[in-house]
């Protein structure tokens, strides 16, 4: 760490936001050294929290005014490293800007500030007849300024795509501590440059969202919710390409391998999933009533033709929060296997994943580690979980290694190396896997119209041009 913060700054910085929302004590700048992604590790100088575009605008000003680097913050649920502290940098956590502004059931639209949890958002709209889409497993606790972030999905995105299919304006504070408007209801048809879709998902490189104005959609009218056992997760993957071959459009297809059931039903979340399967197959269709029923039945016997020994079906919303359960918990579940969890997230061809899961299970069984897997299997887009114990330093030098392979394995078989967590810290040193020095360099040009110093969340994302892909071993970062 370079230092504390120079005194006059910290009682400017004090004088914005109030004194009790700077924080410069080691003991509590523990709690911001990672976010979900825990092998990296980064005491930040200070963590600042402000409580308005207005104070957000003043801090910048002041940081960026003595040359010091800003990492954005929303909950910490980030899963790529994104929130990262530098050691020369300070954090602007966006926690107590969690207000609702306004919600317009006539337009369908929300505006929030970033710090509003994403389950609250639908349960303030519910009563209107509307919900907001993107559903992050993380979604009772991560945050939409995170989420505008990260271009965050979850279950629900095979059928109604991510964040930035619902973000139609922002209010950001720009380097330097500028504020802007981007976009707003109606601009798409306004000629302008769709500045709000380059905006979501730049990782707090560009900026902060300290305003967001969100489309809501209205609730739907019927859901049918089922639970597929199968003996192995080939016939689970088999079965998802059954699905989706037979021409149904789910509005989720989850897989959850025999680890993780395993670690949820010995733990507080336990769902009643058999812990002798070796895979969970959860599919949920929603829409108009009519022709509901129908799907549920396609889907059902697709699954029993690829070797389910059993369909559970949810007949009330109970049974559906509860065939949900283990999905939704299974992160949390995952510390009972072990201390550290690095959550891969990788996109593939549907009809390549028995394949890949395949050979990631050899690639786990080659370094020695312990690797589960829970996924949107409707997408192809996998989260294999290596867990570690990050004070093991050669454990974590083959978590590493790992890593590399299976993100080498999907770009291999067609596929990319993130489906909705963000590159952050920890797959920078992969974008050379799938672009060129020239797209690479491109997105470096695109930054720097918006931060020309290169203070919003330095080391994240874009590799440097001198050494493009190189990134410090999880070991050297890691405390």
């Amino acid at each position: 760490m370079t230092g504390p913060l120079p005194p006059r700054l910290e009682r400017e910085l004090r004088s914005v936001v109030g004194a009790d929302h700077v924080i410069t004590d080691p003991d509590r700048l523990m709690v911001y050294e990672s976010d979900g992604l825990t092998a990296y590790r980064v005491a930040p100088r200070a963590v600042v929290l402000p409580a308005s575009t207005e104070e957000v605008s003043e801090v910048v000003r002041l940081l960026h005014g003595a040359d010091i680097e800003i990492v954005p913050r929303g909950a910490g649920t980030g899963l790529s490293g994104g929130a990262l502290p530098t050691p020369d940098g300070v954090i602007v956590g966006t926690a107590r800007m969690n207000k609702i502004l306004s919600i317009d059931a006539a337009d369908r639209l929300a505006l929030v500030q970033p710090g509003v949890v994403n389950a609250r958002l639908t349960e303030a709209t519910r009563p209107h007849g509307l919900y907001y889409a993107p559903d992050p497993s993380s979604q009772s606790t991560c945050t939409l300024g995170g989420n505008v972030a990260e271009n965050s999905g979850g279950p629900h995105c095979l059928k109604y795509g991510v964040t930035s299919r619902y973000v139609t304006g922002l209010t950001v504070v720009m380097a330097g501590g500028e504020v802007v408007r981007l976009g707003g209801a109606g601009h798409e048809a306004s000629g302008e440059l769709d500045l709000v879709g380059l905006f979501v998902g730049s990782e707090g490189c560009f900026g902060i969202a300290t305003e967001i104005e969100v489309r809501l959609l209205p609730l739907t009218e019927g859901v049918r919710t089922l639970l597929g056992i199968f003996d192995t997760m080939e016939a689970a993957g088999h079965a998802v390409t059954s699905i989706i071959g037979s021409g149904l459009m789910p509005a989720a297809v989850e897989i959850i391998d025999k680890a993780t059931i395993e670690a949820v039903e010995a733990s507080i979340f336990a769902a009643g999933y058999p812990t002798d399967a070796g895979a969970a197959l959860v599919i949920e269709f929603d829409g108009t009533e009519a022709g509901l029923d129908a799907d549920a039945d396609r889907a059902e016997r697709c699954c029993l033709r690829e070797g389910a020994r059993e369909v559970r079906r949810a007949s009330s919303e109970t049974e559906r929060a509860a065939l949900w359960k283990g999905r939704k918990k299974a992160f949390g579940a995952m510390g009972r296997i072990a201390p550290d969890l690095l959550v891969q997230d990788a996109t593939v061809p549907r009809t390549r994943l028995p394949e890949v899961l395949a050979e990631i299970s050899r690639i786990g069984e080659r370094y020695g580690l312990k690797i589960a897997n829970v996924f949107h299997a409707g997408d192809g887009n996998l989260h294999p979980n290596l867990l570690f114990d990050r004070t093991d330093a050669e454990e974590l030098a083959r978590v590493e290694k790992a890593s590399h392979e299976i993100m080498s394995l999907c770009v291999a078989v067609g596929g990319t190396i993130t489906g909705e967590h963000g590159v952050g810290v920890d797959k920078r040193g992969y974008m050379g896997l799938v672009h060129d020095e020239v797209e690479l360099d491109m997105l470096r040009r695109v930054r720097r119209v918006f931060d020309p110093g290169g203070l919003f969340n330095p080391g994240k994302v874009v590799p440097d041009a001198v050494d493009a892909g190189a990134l410090p071993e999880v070991s050297e970062v890691a405390s």
